[in-house]
């Protein structure tokens, strides 16, 4: 069996990646895949917790743009996240791996509510955990949420899915054709240049409490156990480089 680099890991999802090529709602090929290679990971003895986000369906910012009041919008959000965890829950108990949804917004006939050493028991009892509707506070994204999570249950790292880039790029790939990807990268470098990985907050965060980044591409099958064994895909991001 191989051996995983990473003992407990934060796997951020965007909303958009489930969405597959159709970029809104959910591709049920997408998250069945999703599904199966955490799975994968679970069967390594990895312990799994997952962030999902819910621009698929959400997103509060352009709630905002459209002269809706930001806390309520971002509300919507979060519930578009609990929307997502369930359908990623579903997928993953058809697979097998027991499976709980903890939401940081109470609402008891679909979800735990969110209790950290809740979550880490569940996590040593090898069942992933899903952690859903945001920090359950508007203003914050679900980028600050995975770090803040990853603190609290001191996971090893943090794995970041993307489903339009396979890396950390120093321009939009997709509209500048000299973009260079970095293969490793320092948090300080991220904040000064003002690179898209995470927002602000989040990056921050990450850097104070010394949790590495893997941004990778979830569209190719098998990378989130390329990841997890260190494997050299995707940007690396660390406190110091």
């Amino acid at each position: 069996m191989s051996n995983p680099r990473y003992k407990r890991i934060v796997l951020k999802l965007s909303g958009e990646a489930l969405a597959g090529e159709q970029g809104y709602g959910l591709s049920p090929e997408v998250v069945k895949s999703v599904a199966s290679q955490v799975k994968e990971v679970v069967g390594l003895g990895v312990e799994v917790a997952v962030v999902v986000g819910g621009g698929n369906i959400w997103r509060g910012k352009v709630g905002s743009e459209m002269g809706m009041d930001r806390t309520t919008a971002d509300y919507m959000g979060m519930l578009a996240t609990v929307m997502n965890s369930l359908a990623l829950q579903d997928a993953l108990e058809k697979l097998g791996p027991e499976t709980r949804v903890m939401s940081s917004i109470d609402m008891r006939q679909v979800a735990e509510p969110y209790i950290r050493r809740k979550a880490i028991r569940h996590l040593e009892k090898n069942r992933v955990v899903i952690f859903a509707a945001g920090t359950g506070n508007p203003y914050f994204s679900t980028d600050t949420t995975a770090a803040l999570r990853a603190a609290e249950i001191e996971a090893d790292v943090i794995l970041m899915a993307k489903n339009n880039v396979d890396g950390v790029y120093s321009a939009d790939p997709m509209k500048d054709a000299n973009a260079t990807k970095y293969l490793e990268l320092s948090y300080l470098e991220v904040i000064s240049q003002g690179l898209e990985v995470m927002d602000s907050t989040a990056s921050t965060l990450c850097m104070d409490n010394d949790i590495p980044l893997v941004v990778f591409s979830i569209m190719e099958n098998g990378n989130i156990k390329k990841a997890v064994l260190g494997e050299d895909i995707g940007t690396v991001v660390r406190r110091n480089k």
